[in-house]
């Protein structure tokens, strides 16, 4: 195989949702601190939703986002909370790919904490061949060809075999 065509993660996101309820964001950042060991980071709103309760500068979630050998250790736990079992819906077209964890004590290693109770969080992975970042850079953008990017396709069959996953059909 082409240097060029090998798959490799770019990065891991990890998300909890809290909307307006301070007690269950505190929750979810010890949640994400607990499976990864790294403070995660507070996600602001931007616009005044009166309707929902929201206004700009309230934290209604936090996130943390993992890569390089720290994002391949932990995914390889994830996907086993999943039963390393997906489904076609989580792989998305330019190599995303998105699911949730309803119950963290799914995942191996971690065990039940009474003071975070029972909730899940999501997560995100996005896969990249060599030469992405052309495309994304600030100086001297360029685009990909075709052959180049990534296809849903690609990224089922990179976690058929890096992962041991199977994809359910439709």
């Amino acid at each position: 195989m082409n240097a060029m065509q090998k798959i490799k993660i770019e990065k891991i996101t990890l998300n909890v949702g809290a909307g307006t309820n301070q007690d269950t964001l505190k929750k979810g950042m010890q949640l994400i601190k607990n499976l990864t060991g790294k403070e995660p980071v507070k996600t602001v709103t931007k616009k005044r939703l009166p309707g929902w309760g929201l206004r700009p500068g309230l934290p209604i979630g936090c996130k943390l986002t993992l890569r390089g050998e720290e994002a391949q250790k932990i995914l390889v736990r994830l996907v086993e909370a999943k039963d390393k079992k997906m489904k076609p819906s989580y792989f998305g077209e330019n190599g995303v790919i998105s699911f949730g964890i309803h119950e963290y004590i799914d995942v191996p290693d971690l065990s039940y904490s009474p003071e975070i109770g029972m909730m899940g969080f999501e997560v995100c992975i996005n896969i990249a061949r060599p030469g992405e970042r052309v495309s994304k850079r600030k100086l001297r953008k360029a685009k990909i060809h075709k052959k180049h990017r990534l296809t849903k396709q690609d990224a089922i069959d990179f976690f058929k075999t890096e992962f041991n996953v199977t994809v359910e059909e439709k």
